[in-house]
């Protein structure tokens, strides 16, 4: 809302990516595994040490969850539904403050029905509608929608390939909700970018902030012996950048 700081949430796949997002004074986290492949549902194990970090440091609010069940378009059959529902009534039970996740029809427009339940299925904790909403058409009447239902966060990247270029998508998402439902900018958001988002009037803003480390080599079998860890300097760069803005 107007004279509020932009809100800074970090995507996150591990224990330590969490440790940095709170040490770093990022408001938010989306926990999730597999960002490589654009994130996945994490272990129930790690959703539950997560919670435990949060709770200990007094962060209420701070723990969201990816609920995605497989790579790939976001148009799920029956049993993938199923799963989305068992996964999002486990991950309250873990302690998740929130969850992130979106459906498309077969046309490929957000399913409102399914996300009605959804919703209902996440009960008290907050639903965030990610970014299948930039490859579904008519995105502005579908926030307006989504926010019907009780959706709290839409993320976005305007439609574009850096949120920074979607601008007058995100402005108008941000109008038509009128404060009803979060836009949080996400998509390739580089600290740079900060000022240009939260002067778009954004309530927030996404970014995975890695950097790729490169381990011992892992046998056959073992996949790719570099992976992505949360940065601490770009961490602390997005979250200066957003104090000294307003939305």
């Amino acid at each position: 809302m107007p004279g509020s700081a932009v809100a800074v949430e970090i995507a996150v796949q591990d224990l330590e990516g969490v440790r940095i997002a709170l040490g770093e004074g990022a408001d938010t986290v989306e926990l999730c595994a597999a960002l490589g492949v654009g994130g996945l549902t994490p272990s129930a194990g790690v959703v539950e040490l997560a919670a435990e970090l949060a709770r200990d440091a007094g962060r209420q609010g701070f723990l969201h969850v990816l609920v995605r069940p497989r790579p790939g378009g976001f148009y799920y059959t029956g049993n993938e539904i199923d799963v989305i529902l068992r996964d999002i009534r486990q991950l309250r039970e873990l302690g998740a403050d929130g969850i992130v996740t979106g459906v498309l029809d077969e046309r490929g427009q957000v399913d409102i029905d399914t996300m009605h339940g959804l919703v209902d299925a996440a009960g008290p904790i907050g639903v965030t509608f990610h970014r299948a909403i930039d490859v579904a058409p008519h995105p502005v009447s579908a926030v307006e929608k989504l926010a019907q239902l009780g959706v709290r966060r839409v993320l976005s990247s305007g439609q574009a390939k850096r949120s920074v270029d979607g601008v007058d998508l995100l402005c108008a998402m941000t109008a038509k909700t009128a404060g009803r439902v979060n836009i949080i900018a996400g998509g390739n958001v580089a600290p740079s970018d900060i000022p240009v988002l939260a002067a778009a009037g954004v309530h927030g803003v996404h970014l995975s902030a890695r950097h790729v480390v490169v381990g011992t080599a892992s046998g056959p079998g073992g996949g790719d012996t570099a992976y992505d860890a949360t940065d601490v300097a770009l961490v602390r760069s997005a979250v200066e950048a957003a104090r000294r803005h307003t939305s």
